[in-house]
């Protein structure tokens, strides 16, 4: 095996493990509060339920972008070891960003399914402010993919 190919192998293997890890810490976070807020609030289910899921989202960009660059036009036998390097980068760039910004929405979420359940109405509100860190997760998703363009 050469050097470019277990550099990019190492970079799939973070950029899902990463978004993926990010997104189980997110929702568990998420889905603590909502637990709590079921005691208060039990008619609420279905709000909760949304907000606990949304930072399940960057999971599947490190899946989208393991899609993306884990093909046979970019990782081959013969491929320079800059490639190599490249898809290392992108997986870094997106599993960290994925990682991070999955607990910082589950967060976000937490705080709007406690507001829920002491019965604010700030469903929508939340909604709105949880799609901030989603952002970023969508660039860092979008760099890879750039990335894989530039690969072939």
């Amino acid at each position: 095996m050469t050097t470019a190919i277990l550099l990019a192998y190492i970079g799939l293997g973070v950029m899902v493990a990463l978004s993926g890890i990010g997104s189980a810490f997110g929702v568990s976070i998420a889905g603590n509060a909502t637990i709590g807020a079921l005691k208060k609030n039990p008619d609420a289910f279905g709000n909760y339920m949304v907000l606990t899921a949304m930072s399940g989202s960057q999971g599947l960009y490190g899946f989208g972008g393991f899609f993306i660059l884990n093909n046979t036009d970019y990782v081959y036998p013969e491929m320079p070891v800059i490639n190599g390097a490249a898809i290392l980068g992108a997986g870094i760039a997106l599993g960290f960003v994925g990682l991070l910004s999955a607990i910082r929405q589950g967060q976000v979420c937490a705080n709007g399914i406690a507001g829920i359940g002491s019965g604010y109405d700030v469903f929508g509100r939340t909604l709105v402010l949880a799609v901030f860190p989603e952002l970023y997760a969508i660039i860092a998703f979008a760099a890879t993919f750039l990335i894989a363009a530039n690969l072939g």
